[in-house]
């Protein structure tokens, strides 16, 4: 396996769940990561990172965002004051997300179709009235979550772990919008598949930490296993690791406008 060192982006992490998080930061510098973007989900997590983005200054850069799954444990009121809260931090976020529409059957009984659409509309104007680019979560719904991206004039979206229909992705990719790779790309049949047939300039490479991977064993993702991630699509493609690792950090840095500002590892 190799040990070089590569400059490394973990685009999308939930440092708000991680345990240990200074540990994790300085393992994750150690591994060659020169930034983690932190994604938000409701009111609380967006407040969480924000103190995260002062205390690891210049290394952790925060997205706030809105998550079909906190809507079935918010009122109105909650929802505004989400979306205030995303407007009050706005200069200081590069991102907005996670933000997006969830299908699966236990999220819409808890926020049906319409609620979360409405939810996604009102944080994708943001998104488009400040030109931030959105980190968009399309689980059972790639189409109506793409489509939406598009109707709103967002020009940056990435689709975060996606695993949808090869005709949506051909769409993204139109579009110039991205998806993200995740250590799922180490065994995830549909994952895998998307991540083969996305250009390598319309990738980044993630690790929704701190999700549980694998299959035979199983692991806590922290931001360190992006380099899981980044060997698994080198291997899946075919390339040199190096390529894929400059080529993804450098899609990183201009999706969230940190060209020229995040240090050198």
């Amino acid at each position: 396996m190799s040990t070089q060192i590569y400059r490394l982006i973990d685009t999308h992490a939930h440092l708000d769940e991680v345990e240990d998080l200074d540990q994790a930061i300085e393992e994750a510098k150690q591994v060659g990561l020169v930034a983690v973007i932190a994604v938000g989900q409701d009111y609380e997590s967006n407040s969480k990172i924000m103190e995260f983005s002062e205390k690891y200054k210049d290394f952790v850069y925060p997205a706030l965002g809105l998550h079909p799954w906190s809507l079935g444990n918010m009122d109105a009121a909650k929802v505004e004051l989400t979306l205030q809260f995303i407007v009050d931090n706005i200069e200081k976020a590069v991102g907005i997300g996670e933000i997006g529409l969830d299908y699966d059957k236990r999220v819409v009984a808890a926020a049906d179709k319409e609620r979360q659409k409405e939810a996604f509309k009102a944080v994708l104007e943001l998104a488009r009235r400040y030109d931030k680019p959105v980190s968009v979560h399309a689980r059972y719904s790639w189409k109506d979550s793409f489509d939406l991206v598009k109707e709103s004039g967002v020009k940056r979206a990435v689709f975060h772990w996606y695993t949808g229909f090869s005709s949506v992705l051909r769409e993204i990719i139109a579009e110039r919008y991205f998806i993200s790779a995740t250590p799922a790309t180490e065994y995830h049949d549909e994952h895998r598949r998307a991540v083969r047939e996305t250009p390598l300039e319309n990738l980044l490479l993630e690790t929704d930490c701190p999700v549980t991977y694998g299959r035979e064993i199983k692991y806590q993702s922290r931001p360190s296993d992006v380099i899981r991630t980044l060997r698994a699509v080198a291997q899946l493609r075919g390339m040199a690791e190096e390529t894929i690792a400059n080529k993804t950090t450098e899609n990183a840095l201009r999706f969230f406008g940190l060209t020229g500002k995040v240090k050198r590892a």
